[in-house]
């Protein structure tokens, strides 16, 4: 008889993530009631955002706790219905968890192709793909001829805003945490320059990659890069504030950069965060566009990939200390 294994957050994490933070248990598969559908996951997504989450720093997550099923996006296939709206059979983008099945509301899910695989559907087609193209072209809103800089290029985010720019006809600088995923985004993804925030002489080598300044700012990182890039930015520069990964994975995060609001008023440097979420009626335009860059080879997303549901939160934990190149992807079934 088949069990739903379950990844649950053992306890609420203090400090860096360990894989001690979770523990795997087997219950029975549930049943869906009126207007409700079981699905069963096929691969699921890990993102540095899920961090924020387990942190109590990313507000549309709630506050977290331990004793319940790690929360996450996943592609699953429908195996019983009770509602109209969908068939046995069908794949579908669903709030799945990180467990074999789960129940749903119609509403709470997305029917998607099932000849296209699961990883598009969560990456690049996903609100990784959807975070880069509305935080790049909607708030960076860069124009040709200029420089754009992506942190935590080499991620689930920055290897697609950085190509994404390069469409733009910008010239596009990754800074990343190793040499290889330099070399990566260089000679594979199509960037003009990268740099290693980890080299002693980082600030130099961006001033080399920049000899034009900065004048969009995708910021995925916050910290010490955030604090670089500002004093590279151009008059009326955007710095577009995605995420702060550097400050998730700790029970202390640092202070916010020096320059702030100085820079932003002298140089007239415009900074933004945004949701993906707020951009919702547009997914549609967003995911046929970028289908169409997929299919002439203008974009390449890229992934990481892990097999098995007990693979997850290890996934997550080398993740967070910066193994991954493109979108984390975990195979259940």
């Amino acid at each position: 008889m088949a069990e739903n294994r379950q990844v649950l957050i053992a306890s609420v994490p203090m400090g860096p993530l360990q894989l001690s933070h979770f523990e795997i248990q087997s219950t029975p598969v549930p049943s869906c009631g009126d207007g409700e559908v079981l699905c069963r996951t096929l691969a699921l997504t890990i993102g540095a955002g899920q961090r924020a989450g387990l942190q109590g720093s990313a507000s549309y997550a709630g506050a977290p706790r331990a004793g319940v099923v790690m929360g996450g996006t996943g592609v699953a296939r429908v195996e019983a219905s009770n509602s109209d709206a969908f068939s046995v059979g069908d794949v579908v983008v669903a709030p799945t968890g990180w467990q074999d099945y789960s129940v749903h509301t119609a509403r709470a899910l997305r029917r998607v192709d099932a000849g296209v695989d699961p990883a598009l559907h969560l990456g690049v087609l996903g609100t990784n793909g959807l975070t880069a193209y509305f935080g790049l072209l909607d708030i960076g809103a860069p124009r040709t001829g200029e420089t754009v800089v992506v942190s935590a290029a080499a991620g689930s985010v920055g290897h697609i805003a950085g190509q994404i720019a390069k469409l733009k006809q910008c010239r596009v600088v990754g800074v990343a945490g190793s040499d290889e995923k330099c070399r990566v985004l260089v000679d594979e993804l199509g960037f003009d320059a990268a740099v290693n925030y980890k080299d002693a002489d980082f600030f130099a080598s961006l001033r080399t990659a920049t000899p034009d300044r900065i004048d969009v700012y995708f910021d995925n990182t916050g910290g010490d890069i955030l604090q670089s890039a500002l004093f590279r930015m151009n008059a009326h520069g955007r710095i577009v504030c995605c995420g702060v990964v550097s400050q998730y994975d700790t029970a202390n995060p640092g202070p916010g950069p020096r320059g702030v609001p100085g820079l932003l008023v002298n140089n007239r440097v415009r900074m933004e965060g945004f949701l993906v979420f707020d951009y919702a009626k547009r997914y549609d335009e967003a995911r046929a566009e970028m289908m169409a860059w997929i299919e002439r080879g203008e974009l390449a997303p890229r992934v990481t990939e892990f097999r098995g549901l007990e693979k997850a939160p290890g996934a997550f934990v080398e993740l967070l200390s910066g193994g991954n190149v493109g979108t984390t992807i975990v195979r259940v079934a």
